[in-house]
């Protein structure tokens, strides 16, 4: 009976080495033209956790988005990684973009972002270069939502192919 426990125990102990939950680190981002506002908005969302772990790990700010706690100073520093970490050129130019805020839905921030002054018949290439996480989290995957001038298109940026472009 001794020999039996201990193939029993010999064989579901690995089992139970893999049984643990496997996060995944992802975010998603719509990028969509305005014609009403001629601009392009940008809205991004990131898990609350993962981000108040890059800025504490980064900044050493403890942000804790989402929480009774949060810091005074979090959102300028949500600002300040986000313009160092996401980045947008129009037809090869380096653009500067307005960081509006930020919302809460349940685990999840969504972060707003608006390009202004932006004029349809001059878009010829937008590109992103997406790289909000991956710095933490190596197997860290942005999603990207383009649809402007009627032309829908998705990627997924890592690590190792931050970039994406949409030509016209």
């Amino acid at each position: 009976m001794k020999i039996f426990r201990k193939i029993i125990l010999v064989l579901v102990l690995p089992l139970l080495a893999f049984s643990t939950t496997h996060k995944y680190y992802i975010s998603v981002t719509n990028i969509t033209y305005s014609q009403k506002d001629k601009a392009i908005q940008v809205t991004s969302r990131v898990f609350i956790d993962d981000i108040n772990a890059v800025l504490e790990e980064r900044y050493g700010v403890k942000a804790e988005f989402g929480s009774e706690n949060e810091s005074a100073i979090a959102n300028e520093y949500l600002e300040k990684y986000f313009k160092t970490k996401f980045i947008l050129r129009i037809n090869g130019e380096d653009i500067k973009y307005n960081f509006l805020g930020k919302k809460y839905e349940d685990d999840l921030m969504v972060c707003y972002l608006e390009v202004t002054n932006v004029k349809e018949e001059e878009l010829n290439t937008i590109e992103i270069q997406n790289e909000v996480l991956i710095d933490m989290y190596n197997d860290q995957q942005n999603i990207i939502h383009f649809k402007i001038k009627g032309q829908k298109k998705s990627m997924i940026l890592i690590k190792e192919n931050n970039k994406g472009m949409l030509n016209f």
